[in-house]
């Protein structure tokens, strides 16, 4: 490796971390809205949005810049190939944050109710699988990789059971359907994270396995 490669891809790593922290950040911001029904914070996400854009399109451009410049191959080819895979993960995560925040700005109007008994359990989990993805990008850890994949499984269960809960609520109390479906859509949003912190912790197993374990399974 080249001294300019190897100043290159610590500057693309250091800030897709930065990214990283910053997406975290929104998810954890939008969850506390949400959870104490605190308009400013809901706003603060929205707002900060465009940053986190900005952040993705020039960490696309660093990575197009570094397969142009220096032609990299093995380990530093599926490093720059994995840092594009991911920066678009954490760019829908935070569009995701956003989402969040914007239901929890409705939920105000319209008097949505009690948040189904699996909706927190849930928010802990998809931030804690949020982490432990960036972690082990951090840390370039397969194994703690493919434990992120395995908690994914929990998400959907928690998922599917707010969605059950939701559905007799608007059965039973009509007058809380509106209110129901904005817990749904949060819940859905949730889920959509697990989801892309997934596809991160997918994209840690290639880059330090150079396994491809998307639509396989893990072997």
């Amino acid at each position: 490796m080249t001294k300019h490669l190897q100043i290159d891809l610590q500057n693309l790593e250091r800030n897709l971390l930065a990214l990283g922290a910053r997406v975290e950040e929104a998810v954890r911001l939008s969850i506390s809205a949400l959870t104490s029904q605190r308009s400013d914070l809901a706003r603060e996400v929205i707002a900060g949005d465009s940053e986190i854009d900005d952040a993705e399109v020039a960490l696309e451009e660093e990575c197009l810049k570094v397969l142009a410049l220096h032609q990299p191959v093995a380990g530093d080819l599926r490093f720059v190939t994995a840092c594009l895979k991911i920066t678009n993960d954490l760019e829908r995560i935070g569009d995701l944050a956003v989402s969040i925040c914007k239901r929890s700005l409705a939920m105000e109007s319209d008097q949505a109710g009690a948040a189904p008994n699996d909706l927190i359990p849930m928010t802990e989990a998809t931030t804690d699988m949020l982490r432990a993805t960036l972690e082990a990008f951090i840390n370039e850890d397969g194994k703690a990789a493919r434990q992120v994949i395995l908690d994914d499984d929990h998400i959907d269960k928690l998922h599917k059971t707010n969605m059950r809960t939701l559905i007799a609520r608007m059965e039973q109390e009509p007058t809380q359907i509106n209110g129901a479906m904005l817990y749904i859509s949060v819940s859905r949003h949730l889920e959509r994270i697990a989801d892309h912190a997934t596809n991160i912790a997918e994209d840690v197993i290639y880059l330090t396995e150079g396994v491809i374990v998307r639509h396989q399974g893990m072997a």
